[in-house]
């Protein structure tokens, strides 16, 4: 992970939790105070965000983690997943921000890892979307190819993707596609969002790259997938969940994208605990 992008956000996460100073750990722990404390796992997930965990300490200073897991890795309740050994105040300042990111980018991990665990035996991929927490939109994707999903566009600048809304103020299929091969670079893939067999039909006819299927039944996305064919690639959104991505990817789709991995994926429980002084 490139710290010189993620640098920024952590320490704003930082600013926002230690505004001045910490009063309660100022006014308990001496300056010169050392100690050891374990990160421990309290819950059975998927690992990610150690990276992230660590620059945290690295940038308040004078402080070491050891790991004895790494992004990817499953873990059980009781798990020793590292040891955060330095000056105590520092131990102290960074631990909920620490924990914060640990345990948001681990709980995406985990809830993907199930997703994509349906798709074993499919050469179905998991997308995510762009419906991510603001200003975590780089942890949050990063976690997701931890737990073994695909990334979508980043941002807006990173591909072409013609929704609803600019079908409806293009006038139509057809002449968003076109707007799209006059205006972008011929090198852009063009991405189109359809609703019905109608638009899937209009979409190839126009020459789409790729056909998103959106919030289609089961029936349709079948006669989609026989109407597209190979001329496209075939991606499914929209009434994703546990239960239905794995009939979901039978049908034969290239892709299924879900905003749940990230919008509505809870947190793993991990806690810094057993803290000695040194």
């Amino acid at each position: 992970m490139n710290y010189l992008i993620i640098d920024k956000y952590l320490i704003d996460a930082l600013k926002e939790d230690i505004p001045n100073e910490d009063i309660t750990t100022n006014s308990v722990i001496d300056e010169s105070s050392n100690s050891i404390v374990d990160l421990i796992a309290k819950e059975e997930g998927i690992i990610a965000g150690l990276k992230v965990f660590e620059r945290v300490f690295c940038l308040l200073g004078k402080v070491d983690v050891e790991f004895y897991k790494k992004d990817g890795d499953e873990v059980k309740p009781g798990d020793l997943v590292a040891s955060i050994k330095g000056n105590t105040r520092n131990i102290l300042m960074g631990e909920r921000t620490a924990l914060n990111f640990l345990q948001r980018m681990s709980g995406i991990a985990t809830i993907t890892r199930k997703f994509t665990c349906k798709l074993n035996g499919t050469s179905t991929k998991l997308l995510d979307t762009r419906k991510t927490t603001p200003n975590m939109r780089i942890f949050e994707k990063y976690s997701v190819k931890v737990g073994g999903g695909c990334n979508h566009r980043f941002n807006l600048s990173d591909g072409v993707l013609l929704k609803d809304n600019h079908i409806s103020a293009a006038g139509g299929v057809k002449k968003a596609i076109q707007a799209v091969r006059d205006n972008a670079s011929f090198v852009r893939r063009i991405e189109v969002e359809v609703e019905n067999l109608d638009m899937v039909k209009e979409a190839i006819e126009a020459g789409a790259d790729i056909i998103m299927l959106d919030n289609m039944d089961f029936e349709s996305i079948k006669k989609a997938v026989e109407i597209v064919g190979k001329r496209a690639v075939i991606e499914v959104s929209g009434n994703v969940n546990l239960q239905t991505i794995e009939s979901i990817a039978k049908i034969g789709v290239d892709y299924i994208s879900t905003g749940a991995i990230t919008h509505s994926a809870g947190i793993l429980d991990l806690s810094m605990k057993n803290l000695r002084n040194l």
